[in-house]
């Protein structure tokens, strides 16, 4: 039940994330919820070095934490996909490109 709610979790991160920054990211779907699961657990990791990981009522320090985790590694992550993408396509002929 754990990896659920991780993969729920991570999700909804990622496309807060993605609703976050500005201009239009061109992930896919399921590398943004593995981005938003990575910003979690470096958020949980943050907040319990920090001191802020169990406290009583609402987690909102946390859970900013994740969210802020979540908002780097998804534009970092967005630029990544891109640079590795638009490599990949240059390297592939067209259509009608014959060698």
């Amino acid at each position: 039940m754990g990896w659920l709610w991780a993969i729920i979790v991570g999700f909804v991160l990622g496309l807060l994330a993605k609703a976050i920054l500005p201009g239009k990211q061109h992930s896919p779907i399921w590398l943004t919820t593995i981005f938003g699961i990575l910003g979690a657990i470096i958020g949980n990791s943050l907040a319990g070095s920090l001191g802020i990981a169990n406290t009583r009522g609402f987690d909102w320090g946390r859970h900013i934490l994740q969210l802020s985790a979540a908002v780097i590694i998804v534009g970092i992550g967005d630029l990544l996909y891109l640079a590795i993408r638009g490599r990949r396509r240059r390297s592939q002929p067209g259509p009608r490109q014959r060698y």
